[in-house]
């Protein structure tokens, strides 16, 4: 077992991985482990996975009941929106002082209330850090958009790759054409519309709207939410038959005609 977990090291994660995060890693370990079952060993006829599949005939069956990994606590909100875990903060969107549940599990740090799942981090493995996400934050930054250029949430989503340049640009266009502090609550309202209808719509609506050299919020809203109009279609009316009681008798000008004589031939007569 150990050498065959120093064979994959070896192969597959020398040199380092990069990746973004724990499930891209999963995602480059299974392709490692497919590669694998195709492997030949020296001596033997089988291949690895043919060999697995054969052993695993003779394995036990797994544990019908399944066994609680998390540790639970129960933390309290503090002013900041974010709740301690062991030695590390990590944000909500709960409001201050409201007591909620944390589940430390392995590699997520989840966090419910009243049986919903209001917040899911990545575990961080320091100690006293703080793990922000924006998503949290936008309420409050509506209401002081001076702040969200400074802010820690918006310098980890830098960091972890989650804020595209295109955002800025957008950002940037938005100060030029509304003024800075309300070209910033622009962009808040365009992130809490994407939190809404998913950050992936949002970044197609961004990048489209940047690509037609647009910058009006607008416009970005109504590319964010095109793909959502429904137009219903248009009633098909038979020309024919069905149109006859619209007709009408053309209008007849005579008499209007006799009165404009009439009028003529008084005036002629009067001195």
């Amino acid at each position: 077992m150990e050498g065959e977990v120093g064979y994959f090291r070896r192969n597959h994660l020398v040199p380092i991985p990069q990746v973004q995060d724990l499930e891209e890693l999963n995602r480059h370990l299974l392709r490692g482990c497919r590669q694998d079952e195709q492997r030949q060993i020296a001596g033997k006829s089988p291949s690895v996975g043919e060999a697995m599949r054969i052993e695993r005939e003779h394995l036990l069956p797994l544990a019908t009941e399944g066994f609680e990994l998390a540790e639970t606590s129960f933390p309290r909100v503090d002013s900041k929106g974010c709740v301690k875990v062991r030695t590390n903060w990590y944000s909500t969107p709960l409001k201050p002082g409201r007591q909620c549940q944390a589940r430390l599990l392995p590699a997520y740090v989840e966090i419910w209330q009243e049986r919903e799942c209001v917040a899911r981090h990545e575990r961080s493995f320091g100690r006293y850090e703080q793990v922000l996400n924006l998503e949290h934050y936008l309420e409050v930054l509506a209401k002081k958009p001076g702040a969200l250029a400074g802010s820690r949430p918006l310098q980890q989503w830098r960091e972890h790759g989650r804020w595209p340049e295109g955002f800025d640009r957008l950002w940037q266009g938005f100060e030029q054409r509304y003024g800075r502090h309300a070209g910033t609550r622009e962009m808040i309202e365009l992130l809490r519309a994407g939190k809404q209808q998913g950050w992936e719509r949002l970044k197609n609506a961004v990048e489209q709207a940047l690509s037609l050299g647009c910058t009006d919020a607008a416009a970005v809203r109504h590319l964010l939410s095109f793909g959502e109009l429904v137009h219903p279609p248009a009633e098909i009316c038979a020309v024919g038959g069905g149109l006859e009681r619209y007709q009408r008798p053309l209008p007849v000008m005579n008499e209007y005609d006799l009165l404009l004589s009439d009028a003529r031939t008084e005036a002629e007569v009067t001195p």
